[in-house]
């Protein structure tokens, strides 16, 4: 996944001129975000924080934005799925020969963010990306349904194709050599990669702007391995 639908404001309209932009707003009333009540250490919040979205009902929880820098120092960014998370950090699955693959190729630093607007918070991580290994990534692709498993082999991520009809012809093809039951090998080209976190920001929003922020960054002199700092909004 690479896109997921964007729900304009309440008060919003897709006619709405450019000039009422500055106008919208929403104010925040959740509860702070306090240092002595986070956990020690960010998987561990990042945790706490992911449960009460699962729990909330919103949608694609675990969309996040994907950003990534090419060896000219040129960004993008795409929203792609989070598919597991652990003390190591966060897990996400691509075809390797796509613009993001060939970015991390040439500079493995990247940031996420995962905006859980309706609860007025999002996370910021920053890291490092390497690729999983195939076992892990094999056992993933294992349990993608089985036109998932087609679509990663008939896509060359991110590069132009003729007609969508050129498309849908190499699925086709390839859902008559596997069909359903069969047994779909695991692209060389596809796996996963995992996001270790220099730091992690927990974001939530607060009235008149005066939103929490707090930051762990990486700090070996700390019991935990962490440091927490509040920025300002």
């Amino acid at each position: 996944m690479d896109d997921v639908g964007v729900q304009l404001p309440e008060h919003a309209h897709p006619d709405t001129p450019a000039s009422e932009l500055a106008a919208m707003r929403r104010h925040y009333s959740e509860a702070g975000l306090n240092e002595s009540e986070v956990a020690p250490e960010p998987m561990e919040q990042f945790d706490r924080w992911f449960n009460d979205v699962a729990k909330s009902g919103i949608d694609e929880p675990n969309a996040m934005v994907v950003s990534t820098v090419d060896a000219e120092g040129q960004p993008s960014a795409r929203t792609v799925l989070l598919k597991a998370y652990d003390q190591l950090g966060f897990v996400f699955f691509t075809n390797y020969g796509s613009r993001k693959g060939a970015e991390l190729d040439a500079n493995p630093r990247l940031a996420l963010l995962f905006p859980w607007h309706p609860l007025s918070r999002q996370v910021i991580v920053t890291g490092r990306a390497e690729r999983i290994g195939r076992d892990e990534t094999a056992a993933y692709f294992r349990s993608r349904p089985h036109g998932s498993q087609l679509g990663a082999w008939a896509s060359e991520q991110s590069r132009p194709v003729g007609s969508r009809a050129d498309l849908e012809r190499r699925y086709a093809e390839l859902a008559a050599r596997y069909p359903e039951g069969a047994g779909v090998p695991v692209p060389p080209f596809w796996g996963g990669y995992r996001v270790t976190p220099d730091s992690v920001e927990f974001w939530q929003g607060q009235d008149n702007r005066l939103h929490d922020r707090l930051r762990y960054r990486r700090d070996q002199a700390a019991a935990s391995g962490w440091t927490v700092e509040r920025l300002q909004p």
